[in-house]
């Protein structure tokens, strides 16, 4: 979708105040997390072990609190904010860019293969002893390789993060199945959820959905908020609003056309979704980032 803005990493190393040496891949190991509370996207995956305390996470519409020892990915279609949760965090994140892990790797579609860069169910891996350690040396290598400048500092922290993306995943496929999420034994609340992220952006109407889904949009709203607490409605208008969020920290865009790009008949009428949902209008929503 034209005009989302993303977080780039230049802009990521700003945040962490540390120096961007390399512009396809960024290492952080911080105490001090710069919570950025409004929902943004980033152009690169992360993959975040958190070693000490916590912090809350908010990936599209779903909320963790992220305890010590864990594991967080997010890929870069990931809506994403984070809040305070613990005085205490110590953290290391690795930024990179899909083209960077690539580069010398025939799949390019590796990454894709991973639902737990973009599953909101999967992103939060909190990690059992024996993992917390395989993963904890990997961590302390990168750290160690950028601070060494090693001559093949790049293909060696390549070769890490492939490292931690068959650990994680070997990791999914032997403890995930003890701890299914509720939500993932549902299989209407799956299919509905599948079909708004497709279709969001262009279908705001409930009963596109339940059409698609053989079902009345009564019984369909029903049926979701009986199996998630919120109702498949509510569910379609958070999911346009979080989108209208990101789109309207690009001031690149006008309201107009962030209206445009989300399929509102006009701006009058995407500005009285817009208060209706979280309280403000578009433009005082876009002052708080002056």
């Amino acid at each position: 979708m034209d005009g989302i803005k993303t977080f780039s990493l230049s802009r990521h190393s700003r945040l962490f105040s540390v120096p961007d040496h390399n512009k396809e891949y960024l290492f952080v190991s911080s105490g001090d997390h710069p919570y950025h509370e409004e929902p943004y996207r980033a152009e690169s995956y992360a993959i975040a072990y958190i070693k000490e305390g916590g912090v809350k996470l908010n990936a599209g519409l779903t909320s963790w609190d992220v305890d010590a020892p864990s594991i967080i990915t997010l890929g870069p279609s990931v809506i994403r904010y984070f809040t305070k949760s613990s005085d205490l965090l110590k953290m290391d994140v690795i930024f990179f860019k899909d083209g960077f892990l690539m580069e010398r790797y025939a799949d390019l579609f590796f990454l894709f293969k991973y639902d737990f860069f973009k599953d909101s169910d999967l992103i939060v891996l909190p990690l059992k002893s024996s993992y917390f350690i395989k993963i904890n040396k990997i961590f302390e290598l990168i750290q160690l390789t950028q601070e060494t400048g090693n001559y093949h500092e790049s293909e060696l922290v390549r070769s890490y993060i492939f490292a931690l993306v068959y650990e994680i995943d070997a990791y999914h496929r032997q403890y995930t199945p003890e701890t299914p999420s509720p939500k993932r034994g549902y299989p209407l609340f799956t299919k509905f959820r599948q079909l708004l992220s497709n279709n969001y952006i262009q279908e705001h109407r409930l009963d596109f959905y339940a059409n698609h889904l053989h079902l009345t949009p009564k019984s369909l709203s029903a049926a979701i908020k009986k199996q998630t607490g919120r109702s498949a409605g509510k569910w379609i208008d958070d999911t346009v609003t979080l989108e209208a969020k990101v789109l309207l920290q690009n001031k690149t865009l006008t309201v107009s056309q962030v209206s445009g790009l989300l399929n509102f008949s006009d701006q009058s009428v995407f500005g009285k979704f817009f208060r209706a949902n979280t309280g403000m209008s578009p433009i005082e929503y876009r002052k708080k980032f002056n």
